[in-house]
């Protein structure tokens, strides 16, 4: 089990690095944009609750 867990962190990482010029390309400010709609899911979810009374 744990040779199996180093050894895909050990090609994600490999991957993401083949990867990282079509990441800056095609990604472009993904990480701000998950944060944006992440929270606002957040907010959304914590108003039904407290307007559900629950």
């Amino acid at each position: 089990m744990t040779f199996f867990i180093i050894a895909f962190i050990a090609l994600m990482i490999y991957s993401y690095r083949k990867d990282i010029k079509n990441h800056e390309r095609y990604y472009k400010n993904a990480g701000k944009k998950v944060l944006i709609y992440g929270g606002l899911i957040i907010v959304v979810f914590v108003a039904i609750r407290l307007l559900a009374g629950n």
